[in-house]
């Protein structure tokens, strides 16, 4: 433990911990204010609500599959007398099953991720405060380095949400 009857000691924990908040106040100013204009948090919230979304879509799709599956097979059981032919049915039949069951998963992922966008939310309402507590026009007066990106990584946006990406027909635009 340092000795604060020093002066000396007294005045160089004093400029630690000044730098140490001067470092802490240039990464909440590139969180809240990034170089790049690529807010961490929303970003982070967006791409996790769009997993739960394209999650229960396809989770959708598939049981709408698997109902009509099974209506087919009702129909087919009731039109086959071979004995064989009604136990393959039986079988496929219980594949579905296995296949809703499986389907429960969207579930599971959709509450644990909104768990992790609630905690995000947490965070950002506490860097918030920070951001209150010195002041929004002090962190805007601090100069944020972006990250260097390749041409290519500048125009990767990754998968998108349907609201956002651009159209197939657009794509095939671009190859014409």
């Amino acid at each position: 433990m340092t000795d604060f009857s020093d002066d000396a000691a007294l005045k160089k924990e004093l400029a630690g911990l000044f730098h140490y908040i001067q470092r802490v106040r240039v990464e909440i100013a590139a969180i809240h204010y990034p170089a790049d204009d690529e807010h961490r948090f929303e970003k982070m919230s967006d791409q996790l609500d769009a997993i739960v979304e394209t999650t229960k879509a396809a989770t959708d799709q598939i049981m709408v599959a698997v109902e009509a599956n099974e209506e087919l097979l009702n129909d087919l059981r009731s039109s086959v007398a071979d004995e064989d032919a009604l136990a393959k049915i039986d079988k496929i039949s219980a594949s579905n099953s296995s296949l809703f069951e499986a389907c429960s998963f969207q579930d599971l992922t959709g509450q644990r991720i909104t768990k992790v966008v609630k905690s995000l939310t947490y965070v950002e309402d506490r860097v918030e405060s920070l951001i209150e507590a010195w002041g929004k026009q002090e962190l805007e007066k601090i100069v944020v380095k972006g990250e260097d990106k390749t041409e290519d990584e500048k125009l990767i946006h990754g998968p998108q949400r349907q609201d956002e990406a651009i159209s197939q027909s657009e794509i095939d635009a671009l190859f014409d």
